[in-house]
């Protein structure tokens, strides 16, 4: 009986231990909670490429490209929510929390203070993408070549 005490306290931690883990080969689920997990504890390398939203309609022409990853400068305009059809130039990323905080796009405070939304990037529109960054530069050539 001591035994299967041991045993159960063993795959007991076992299961805690799997869940931390973040899986580099998992391939897709139908289920909502393995598509959540998956995202919460990808790590940020990986939540970077989550931080991609759409291109207009004359971006999509010029860069023969359906979407961007978010950069600092790019100007956005907002699909959904209270701030529908406002855009400004993206102020700040946080990649871990996978928000864009856009200027000019503020809540008030109970005490009266003023802080930005953060809005997911899904979304978001790029309207004009900050075109000095090398890096970007190579990325957009490649997906120009496709």
């Amino acid at each position: 009986m001591a035994k299967d005490i041991k045993d159960c306290k063993h795959n007991c931690l076992e299961k805690q231990k799997m869940k931390k883990e973040w899986s580099r080969n998992w391939e897709k689920s139908k289920q909502p909670r393995k598509q959540r997990k998956y995202r919460f504890n990808a790590p940020l390398h990986v939540k970077q490429k989550f931080m991609s939203s759409h291109l207009s309609k004359d971006l999509k022409i010029k860069y023969n490209a359906r979407s961007l990853i978010l950069r600092k400068g790019d100007t956005v305009k907002i699909l959904r929510g209270n701030f529908k059809g406002e855009s400004g130039k993206v102020d700040r990323i946080n990649i871990k929390d996978e928000k864009v905080y856009i200027s000019g796009i503020t809540i008030d405070k109970k005490d009266g203070t003023k802080v930005n939304r953060p809005i997911h990037p899904s979304n978001l529109t790029i309207i004009e993408a900050n075109m000095d960054d090398k890096e970007r530069k190579k990325i957009i050539k490649r997906k120009e070549s496709k």
